[in-house]
């Protein structure tokens, strides 16, 4: 089977044919080239550690969220330079953690 390229555009589903290819695709077994060797074990054990260590790093990493804020509110935070989004995610975890901070701004006391 040789190799097919083509241009998928966002949100576009593949045709009835590009689905058909797909299934023969997977179902034929692999051919190894000069351009593709087998990998040797050492290669494949050190691929596996380097996954491993992705998916740890992915594990550890902030999930993202949408937040609203005035414009005013944004200005001032990207004017901080490279790394305001951090240095928002710091001041709201400061004022998480505390709790007279909280009903300063809600007018209610925040229990802990």
């Amino acid at each position: 089977m040789d190799m097919i390229h083509v241009t998928v555009k966002n949100g576009q589903k593949p045709t009835k044919e590009q689905i058909k290819e797909i299934r023969a695709a997977a179902k034929a077994p692999i051919k190894y080239t000069h351009d593709c060797p087998k990998s040797k074990p050492e290669a494949l054990a050190e691929f596996a550690a380097k996954a491993r260590e992705l998916r740890q790093r992915m594990k550890r990493t902030k999930p993202a969220v949408t937040i609203r804020i005035t414009p005013d509110c944004l200005t001032k935070y990207k004017a901080l330079g490279k790394g305001y989004t951090g240095i928002m995610a710091d001041v709201l975890s400061y004022a998480a953690d505390n709790p007279e901070i909280l009903s300063r701004v809600s007018g209610t006391m925040v229990a802990r």
